[in-house]
């Protein structure tokens, strides 16, 4: 069985490769390192030879109708069909029983302090697994329906980066600006990555800006790890960089102490999902709840108090308040009103 396992494993770490747009055409090494590094940390040939990732690509073409050919041209492999992916196929029997082991195994682990703050993560995907249907029974999918989160992708580029944060090293990428639409590359020191909202975002250091930017993954191209050491800014704390933020937004500025009201319903909800760790209830009234936290005045804490409508009103600070109400008037003037 955990030769299975890893096969399974392998023909989707190639399955990845091969649909890489930005290092399109990987060779046999290619693909023989990436599997040898997701699996066993290492790519030295040891674990995994070439004639195995030969076997793997036959029995993907075989059994999955994998569409792979190899380009003369550019030395390498691709998928004939750029649409197809070894994801869009029903998981086998075996699927369900490599991702039940892994999955158990993680059970195991959920309560460690290392792995704590992911453990509303790893109950998901046990639950999920618990009520995968079998071959066949399709008949019952649509009876314990899950929240679908939609990858924006560059998830793939997180080990290098990790490893580029660790060892303080630079690195350079292509990066396409949300804003202009516009590519450019950059080269900076990466210092942490945060996930928001199933998003990845790396935060880094821009020597040539001498200020902290932060990079969404998806509109990240392949980042090359460069041999360059960076020099981390000594004010730059990991531990406490977002620790009054709501969202990926931190900036230089003091946090401030922000007060609102909300209806009771609304904050039942607001109680039992907080806006923020320091959110506290300071009065609760016959139809009215107060609430007090200390977070950082962002584009990100105004769209969340936004999107309770009117139920909320911000009575502290002003500038915030000022802020909300020039949104509601901007809204209101669209509707007419």
């Amino acid at each position: 069985m955990p030769h299975i396992k890893n096969a399974l494993i392998r023909y989707r770490i190639i399955d990845r490769c091969l649909r890489n747009k930005y290092k399109p055409f990987p060779t046999k090494r290619d693909l023989r390192e990436a599997c040898e590094e997701a699996l066993y940390g290492d790519t030295g040939g040891a674990n995994i030879c070439d004639s195995t990732i030969e076997k793997d690509m036959f029995a993907m073409k075989m059994e999955h109708d994998a569409p792979i050919r190899y380009s003369k041209r550019h030395g390498g492999y691709y998928y004939d069909d750029p649409d197809f992916s070894i994801n869009d196929i029903p998981l086998t029997e075996d699927d369900l029983s490599s991702i039940q082991f892994a999955v158990k195994t993680l059970m195991q682990f959920r309560d460690v302090e290392l792995f704590r703050q992911f453990g509303h993560a790893i109950d998901k995907i046990f639950d999920r697994v618990a009520t995968a249907q079998e071959p066949g029974e399709e008949e019952f999918a649509h009876l314990v329906q899950f929240e679908t989160a939609v990858s924006s992708g560059g998830n793939e580029y997180i080990p290098e980066l990790f490893e580029a944060i660790k060892l303080s090293r630079l690195v350079s990428f292509d990066y396409t600006s949300f804003v202009s639409g516009k590519m450019k590359r950059r080269t900076v020191l990466p210092l942490m990555l945060k996930e928001y909202r199933n998003r990845w975002y790396l935060i880094t250091h821009e020597a040539s800006k001498n200020d902290i930017v932060t990079f969404g993954l998806d509109r990240m191209g392949k980042p090359e790890v460069l041999e360059e050491i960076g020099t981390k800014p000594e004010d730059f704390d990991p531990y406490s960089y977002f620790r009054y933020a709501i969202g990926i937004t931190s900036n230089k500025t003091e946090p401030v102490n922000v007060v609102f009201k909300a209806e009771n319903v609304a904050a039942k909800y607001i109680s039992s999902q907080p806006l923020h760790p320091t959110q506290q209830i300071t009065k609760e009234g016959k139809n009215r709840t107060t609430f007090q936290m200390t977070v950082l005045v962002s584009e990100e804490l105004i769209r969340n108090l936004l999107s309770y409508g009117g139920e909320i009103e911000v009575l502290e600070p002003q500038e915030l308040r000022d802020i909300i109400t020039t949104r509601v008037k901007t809204m209101m003037s669209n509707y007419g009103l």
